[in-house]
């Protein structure tokens, strides 16, 4: 088979490897489609997980079942997706369902070789399979949309509540997308791009910053309150900063957007306290949320035709990566694998 691997930051190689041998308790997946994420650019960049390097990156796939090991009954050729997220099933959070914080975990394309490959062996316990009308470039979206929809189950959104999303990207998107089928409102994104201000508003944002004075634009549609929650999906301290000064008494930050390291953000706690404010991270969706994201897009509660432009083959991953920063009107990237 053919796998891209990123042998250093910047820097792929398109290898040639064996099909990988499905052993008990997994299923080999042919892959068709993998999606370019806001973590896979972190990689490249050498930004996040370049320990791991030489690696397979790519995360966001589906595929189709090609072979199955011992004690696994899925059905050959059923399409499926998969949580990426390994736990050991044993520890104090797996038992609670927050594998993202087992201290054994492992996540595909990340901290081990991922979907960038004809093939990939994974846990058949973590394999969901997707009914044969839904498009392959549609199933890709599962994974990002399962984020999302870990956080707005965290930040216990629900309709009528205001909402502001600070980013128009491809997550900032799916966030917009998310709110309107749950029904909060007004939905108010902020972004420096005016195209992907203007493509938020037209999937489901009541109204649109761009450049201009954001806390203005959400007192006045909130009756000057601030909103009941304030979504971070950039990853910048001084956005962070931001979201707490959008926010009501009372009112919510999620914390999405990912930041450096060592980056922090002061806090007034007294203020904190007072106002009965609150902030949440959440980081990957996983467990029920890659069900509850498989449904949606099933059941057409999300539109996938803003992240449905670019789309390469395998062997121009290099392209794609190098020019991902270069397509701020393409929300998503895909790569769709030569076998296909």
């Amino acid at each position: 088979m053919q796998a891209a691997v990123l042998a250093a930051p910047g820097r792929f190689e398109i290898e040639h490897r064996p099909i990988p041998i499905p052993g008990r308790g997994e299923a080999l997946i042919r892959v068709e489609r993998v999606g370019i994420c806001g973590t896979d650019m972190h990689i490249f960049n050498g930004h996040y997980a370049a320990d791991n390097l030489p690696m397979i990156p790519g995360h966001e796939f589906t595929g189709t079942i090609d072979a199955v090991g011992a004690e696994v009954s899925l059905p050959l050729g059923a399409r499926v997706v998969v949580d990426m997220n390994i736990g050991c099933g044993s520890c104090y959070w797996c038992r609670r369902n927050e594998i993202l914080n087992c201290p054994d975990m492992q996540q595909m394309g990340i901290s081990m070789d991922g979907a960038f490959a004809d093939y990939i062996v994974v846990p058949a316990r973590l394999v969901i399979q997707a009914p044969d009308h839904v498009p392959f470039e549609v199933l890709a979206l599962t994974e990002p949309l399962a984020c999302v929809v870990r956080a707005a189950r965290k930040a216990d959104v629900t309709f009528g509540q205001s909402a502001v999303v600070l980013g128009a990207g491809p997550i900032g998107h799916l966030h917009v997308q998310l709110l309107r089928a749950i029904g909060a409102a007004p939905i108010i994104v902020s972004d420096l791009s005016p195209e992907r201000v203007q493509l938020a508003l037209d999937h489901g944002a009541d109204v649109g910053v761009c450049a201009g004075d954001t806390r203005a634009a959400v007192l006045e549609a909130t009756q000057g309150r601030g909103a009941d929650l304030v979504i971070e999906s950039v990853g910048l301290p001084q956005l962070y900063e931001q979201a707490l000064r959008l926010i009501r008494k009372g009112g919510h930050v999620a914390a999405f957007g990912l930041t450096a390291p060592d980056a922090s953000l002061p806090l007034n706690i007294l203020s904190m306290i007072l106002q009965e404010n609150s902030i949440k991270g959440s980081v990957a969706g996983t467990g029920q949320d890659m069900h509850d994201a498989l449904t949606l897009l099933t059941h057409g509660r999300i539109n996938p035709q803003p992240f449905l432009g670019a789309q390469y083959p395998l062997a121009d991953i290099q392209v794609a990566f190098d020019t991902f920063a270069d397509r701020p009107g393409d929300l998503k990237t895909q790569i769709v694998m030569t076998q296909s």
